[in-house]
């Protein structure tokens, strides 16, 4: 079984955690796929961002599968941790845009997978939350780093001591999440959030993102050079004689990532 699946339309690569009957818990076999499964977005070209969602209808994750842990020694307790934090630290360091499409219960785990993504979309009608503190441990795979930066640290704090599960609608109140939409045309909303990113220069789109995520943790002033870089590296591509040429003759522009 793949525990973890591939599937590209155009330019768009969906990743699916594909263990429904576990509600998508990761497991160490399932991070382990998810790895190499990032490791070779990261070096395609043709992909210009990247959804993560979860099979079937219930879950997006509910983090990491509780039932494997109570078979583990802490040694691969703390193998799969460590684990769990590199493969979602390469989620955040992939180049395209990524979506995590939360179609349903997003937990621990599967809740910093969706904080690792730069967009959260979520399906009405579900709950999430970092709950770790409940079961007497604390996020381990970046949660009570990328969320007060995404939200604020008294908010985080709260949310990551109490164990709160939130609805759909409270996550996007406090920011947690971009959007919330119906069940019946989830994905295609999910799509056509992603559609105007698409139409635009697929090197500026990732040197944007670079830009703005590189300088977040920096002063103003390194930050500036950063951009500076990033907009010299646009300079002599293909696509930015492209869009003059296009702008030129009234017509789109017809980008090739080069």
């Amino acid at each position: 079984m793949e525990y973890i699946l591939l599937e590209q339309k155009d330019h768009v690569a969906v990743v699916t955690i594909n263990r429904p009957d576990a509600m998508n818990a990761f497991h160490y076999d399932s991070l382990h796929e998810l790895q190499q499964i990032v490791e070779s977005l990261r070096l395609n070209p043709d992909v210009r961002a990247v959804i993560f969602t979860g099979s079937g209808e219930k879950a997006f994750s509910v983090g990491a599968d509780l039932k494997e842990r109570k078979t583990l020694t802490d040694q691969q307790v703390v193998r799969n941790v460590y684990k769990i934090g590199e493969v979602f630290n390469e989620v955040a360091m992939l180049p395209q845009p990524t979506i995590a499409a939360m179609n349903g219960y997003a937990f621990g785990g599967g809740m910093e997978l969706a904080l690792a993504c730069d967009f959260r979309l979520v399906v009405e009608g579900t709950s999430m939350g970092l709950t770790e503190t409940s079961l007497a441990i604390i996020p381990g795979a970046g949660g009570t780093q990328r969320l007060p930066r995404l939200i604020g640290e008294s908010k985080a704090l709260e949310l990551i001591l109490t164990a709160k599960r939130l609805t759909s609608e409270e996550a996007l109140d406090v920011g947690l999440v971009n959007r919330v939409f119906g069940k019946d045309r989830f994905m295609e909303e999910v799509y056509d959030f992603i559609d105007p990113m698409l139409n635009n220069g697929p090197i500026a789109v990732q040197q944007a993102k670079y830009a703005v995520k590189s300088g977040m943790n920096v002063d103003l002033q390194s930050g500036l050079q950063i951009e500076r870089k990033a907009y010299e590296r646009l300079i002599p591509t293909e696509d930015r004689v492209e869009a003059l040429l296009a702008f030129s003759q009234k017509r789109k522009a017809e980008f090739k990532g080069k």
